[in-house]
This record gives structure tokens, sequence and C-alpha cells, in this order.
């Protein structure tokens, strides 16, 4: 059983990672731009929340994360922010939806990739490996366990539609950009198939497979390679752009699916993997540029603090996940494998 108050105060850091993960990290914001929290930490908190505790209290395991990750990236680009049909993404003129522009859909191809990269991988997957390292699971079953009961869960989930709302009515002051009625539904129906196909996913199976695992830091180095490897698409060149990413999305999730179901697979191998994908937004920030107008000197620092404060989060949470494979390993040789979250 978990202990009610340790649940908690996951579900709680939980919260408040994922929006300092998403927008603080990457460098959009600065730290002492702290007032759009107040719908942030919903939106990307209560998205977090409910994305984890349904895959775990259903018994799945990272695939389903990264699916509902998608589909998240769909209802906030498509419906909340409508950046991925939106020309003038904030009033910028960055002309990011120019890149393989398709007409007849109304989005840029490279655009729409990307924010299903940013969301699945960083805002909803970096940050649910970081904090599942920060409070590692105990238990001897292959997902981790559920934080958050019925009541929690339902909280979370009003948490998650005040953030939308918030956030959509926010944008639609200040932007006044509306999409087409069919664009609307076509992101509608695509969530919809997203979010069935998660829990069509199947259950993790225990690690059988024969050969070593590489070591958790040659799994966090890979990771912050492939992830930087999105960053560093050459956009100006279109479709060779959409076709470097997926090449950089294919090696790492078929890698991962290679690896992780060998038995040497652990917990911290997870999570340095998610540590990896942090880094990643933590030294990007510094080429970011952000999306409130913030002084250079400001933004510099901030980026510096935020890095800092990555690495020592990094640095415990390795240190508690490994802790608790050791102890495992220690308790239920016969199964220690299993207590990795899959």
């Amino acid at each position: 059983m978990s202990n009610p108050q340790r649940s908690t105060l996951a579900a709680v850091t939980l919260f408040f990672v994922a929006p300092l993960v998403a927008e603080y990290l990457l460098g959009d914001f600065p730290i002492t731009f702290l007032s759009p929290l107040v719908t942030m930490a919903p939106l990307y908190g209560g998205g977090a929340l409910l994305i984890r505790e349904l895959t775990r209290r259903s018994g799945r395991g990272w695939p389903t994360i990264l699916v509902l990750g998608c589909a998240y990236a769909l209802i906030e680009e498509g419906y909340t922010t409508q950046t991925l049909f939106n020309p003038d993404i904030f009033g910028r003129h960055w002309r990011l939806l120019s890149h393989a522009w398709i007409p007849s859909l109304g989005i840029g191809a490279w655009w729409t990739l990307f924010m299903l990269n940013v969301h699945s991988f960083w805002s909803m997957g970096v940050s649910i490996a970081l904090v599942e390292g920060l409070f590692p699971s105990r238990a001897r079953t292959i997902p981790g366990t559920p934080w958050l009961g019925k009541i929690g869960l339902a909280v979370a989930a009003v948490l998650y539609a005040f953030g939308a709302w918030a956030s959509t009515a926010y944008m639609l002051h200040k932007y006044r950009f509306v999409a087409s009625t069919a664009q609307f539904a076509v992101t509608g129906v695509v969530c919809i198939l997203l979010i069935a196909a998660a829990f069509v996913l199947p259950a993790p199976a225990p690690r059988t497979s024969a050969g070593a695992a590489p070591s958790p830091w040659l799994s966090g180095l890979a990771a912050f390679l492939l992830g930087f490897a999105v960053f560093l698409a050459p956009i100006h060149l279109n479709w060779f752009a959409v076709a470097w990413i997926l090449a950089a999305d294919l090696v790492f999730l078929v890698s991962l699916w290679a690896f992780s179901r060998r038995s040497s697979w652990t917990a911290l191998h997870t999570f340095s993997i998610g540590a990896g994908g942090a880094l990643v937004y933590a030294v990007h920030a510094f080429v970011q540029n952000p999306i409130s107008r913030t002084p250079k000197g400001i933004a510099l620092a901030s980026h510096a603090f935020l890095l800092a404060l990555a690495m020592a989060v990094i640095a415990f949470g390795a240190r508690r996940t490994r802790s608790s494979v050791a102890m495992v390993v220690n308790t239920h040789p016969e199964q220690a494998q299993p207590v990795t979250p899959s």
C-alpha cells in the first residue's frame, strides 16, 4: 500500500513540475515571471496528473503515457492556443506554419509534428519521469502505483478543465483568432482516436529478453542527443525537417522498446531518459526566444538558475531511484526487474 501523505506530495509535485518544465525550463518565460502559473499549473499539471493516474490505474505503461501526451498536444495547440492553425502565432510574425505547409488542412507539418514531440515527450513524459524518480514505487509490480484516489482524480480533472478554459479565454481575448469548424472537428476526431488507442495498447509484460541494457548514463546521453536533434531540425528545408524529426523519433522509440524489454532494464534507466530530456530543455533555453519580452540579463540568469535546479533535481531523483531499485533487489531478488515503471 502507498503512503497517502507521500502520494499527495508526489501528485502536488507533478502539478507544479509539469508547467515549470514545459514553459520555464524550455525558456519561454523567466523564473521571475510566475503569474502565468495561475493558468499553466492547472493546464499542464492537471493534464500530467490525469495522464499519469489514468495510465497507472489501468495497469499500462509508457506507450499509453506518450499516446495520451499526443492527445494532450492536440487539445492544447488545436483548441486552447490554436497555434496549429494561427499563421501569426503570438503576434510575433515567426511564420512557423509556413514550413511544410499543407493547404488542405491549414497546418504546417513541421510545427504540428514539433508540438506533438514537445508535449508528449517533454511536457508530459519528462515531467512524469522526473517526479516518478523523486517518488519511486516500492511495489513489486510493473506499472507505478497510483497517487490519487477517486476524489483526487476528480480534482485533477476539474483543475485541468479550468486551466484549459482560462488559457483558451486568454488567447481568444489577446489574439482574437478562431480556427475553422472543420479544423476543430478533425482535431477532435483525432484526439478521440488517440485516447482510444492509448487504452487499447496492451499492459506491459515482465521483462524477459536476454542481453544487457546500456548503462543509465548511456541511455540518458542518448535521450539528450536525440532530443536535441529534434530542436536542430533544419526547418528552412521544410519536409526534410519533418523527415529529420520523424527519424529521431523512430530511433528513440525503437531503441527504447528494444532495450526496455531486457531484464536488466531498471527504473534508473527510465529516470535517466527523463533526465536527458530535461537537460535538452535547460540547455536549449539559452538560445530560445522567450515568448515574454524579457531583458537579456534576466533571461540568462533565469536559464542558469533553472539549469542548476534541474541538475539538483536529477541528482536527488537518481539517488532515490537507485536506492529504490537496490531495496527491491535485496528484498526480492527473484522479482527485482518488475519494479520499473514501464
